[in-house]
Formats: structure tokens, sequence, C-alpha cells
């Protein structure tokens, strides 16, 4: 039996822009008409899931993606940084940024290490691989993240390697343990021809 996963990173939303710990903003306008664009240019899933969070619900629906429902990984429990920038936390607490983005263990925030995330999305994808069929999933970047360290068994420093564009697929297949990757595919409408 052989698993199919598409993992499908969200439209571009203020938050993401500005690169702030999500604080449930909807898409912004170039985002939404970016992912209308791209809407069915996705081979058809047996299951469509999302990530709780608001911008990836949206990004579902304007993708076209009907009866997508909210079981896929949410993204980062980043504690008490959520809806502050980057920019903000690292001013205010520059030894607890710099901790948290070189120790993949560390959570200074009070909410979840990414070591913490890339287990919760392993355990989530090894469940998956146990189904026959193909699964579509629009998730936060980070877990796309999570996936390929996972899939890929790199350790999870390495989380911080990796960019996960808005609107792109990142295409896992797997039988018996083993996963394997198709990284970054941009969405477009161009690309509907084209789709796996």
């Amino acid at each position: 039996m052989t698993s199919r996963v598409t993992l499908v990173s969200p439209a571009t939303s203020p938050s993401m822009r500005r690169a702030r710990f999500d604080d449930g903003d909807s898409l912004d306008e170039a985002g939404a008409a970016g992912a209308r664009s791209a809407a069915g240019c996705l081979r058809a899933p047996g299951r469509v899931l999302t990530s709780p969070s608001v911008r990836c619900r949206e990004t579902a629906g304007a993708l076209g993606l009907v009866g997508a429902r909210d079981s896929a990984p949410a993204g980062l429990d980043a504690g008490r940084w959520r809806g502050r920038t980057l920019e903000e936390v690292g001013a205010a607490e520059p030894e607890a940024v710099g901790r948290w983005l070189t120790d993949a263990g560390s959570a200074p925030h009070g909410g979840e290490s990414v070591r913490e995330m890339c287990e919760r999305v392993g355990r989530w994808l090894d469940a998956v691989q146990g189904t026959d069929g193909r699964t579509l999933a629009v998730v936060e970047p980070e877990v796309v993240r999570a996936a390929v360290v996972h899939v890929l068994g790199l350790p999870a420093d390495a989380f911080w390697r990796l960019d996960v564009p808005p609107l792109t697929a990142t295409e896992l297949s797997g039988r018996a343990g083993r996963w394997n990757l198709r990284l970054g595919r941009p969405l477009t409408g161009q690309d509907a021809a084209a789709a796996p």
C-alpha cells in the first residue's frame, strides 16, 4: 500500500510578510488572489486536511478544496511570542531568541520546541502512511519543514535550514516506513496541466 501526501503551504498573510508569529490573521489580498489563480492545479485527493489556522483554512477555500477538515498538524506553538514579530522578540529577548534558533530542544517562549514539533509531525505522518490513497493538507510552513526533517531522518537542527515559500506543494509518497520526497513545486494556474 502506497500513501501519497501533498503538503501545501498557505498563501501570504500580513503576519507572514512581517515575520510575525501567527496571530490568527487572514490572507492578504495578494495571497488570496494567488491562491484563487492556482485553484484546480492540484490533483483531486481522497482526503483534504488543513492546519487549524485561519490562513490555512482560507488558502484551502481559495484553492477550491472542498470538505477540508482541521485535522492536519497545527503550526509551532510559539507561546507568549504569538503575535509578535521576530524582530520585536529579538530586541526584547536576544539571548532567548538566539537559544531558540540554535537549540532545537529549547522553548524559551513557553510553547513548543522545534524538536517537539518535528516529533509531533513525524507521528502524524507515520499515521497517515498507514492509510491508502491521497491526502492533501494545507499546513503552516513549519509543518512542511518538520515533515522534511522527519522523512529524511535529519537532525531537528536542520529545521532552520529549510525554506518553504508560500503556495508551494511538497509531495511525499511512501510505504513500509520509507518516504520519497518531491520539494516545493509552486502552485500556479499554469501548472494545472503538469500536476501529478
